[in-house]
């Protein structure tokens, strides 16, 4: 007889043919919570209508600061806050921008036209 053989004849063969389940549970050491700080930043320099941009920062910043002290919980909250405030800070950024714009073109027109008429009533005199 082997060694193996003889192993097993000794501590005895499994007596059913039947596999022992098992389950494996993966967790995983380090989470992936995004806090969203770029894209507040970019809100706060270039969308700071309302200040929602500058909110939206805060609160990227203090889902960073949970992340790093292990909640991840609280760090996922703060970082829906943030995404939340930084949707509508680009939402009414984007409008305020474009209603500016707007504005800015037919005030300008609307001067042009203005002083146009003057013009003319200065030449009939």
């Amino acid at each position: 007889m082997h060694k193996e053989e003889h192993e097993v004849s000794v501590l005895g063969a499994p007596h059913s043919t039947i596999l022992p389940r098992s389950t494996m549970i993966n967790i995983q050491s380090e989470t992936s919570v995004p806090d969203h700080i770029v894209w507040s930043l970019f809100n706060t320099i270039f969308l700071n209508w309302c200040c929602l941009g500058f909110i939206a920062f805060a609160y990227s910043v203090k889902s960073r600061d949970r992340k790093m002290v292990g909640d991840v919980t609280g760090a996922q909250a703060y970082a829906s806050t943030a995404k939340c405030l930084n949707i509508s800070a680009l939402i009414v950024g984007i409008l305020m921008t474009i209603g500016f714009i707007l504005l800015l073109v037919f005030g300008s027109v609307a001067i042009y036209h203005i002083m146009l008429q003057i013009i003319q009533e200065k030449q009939r005199y």
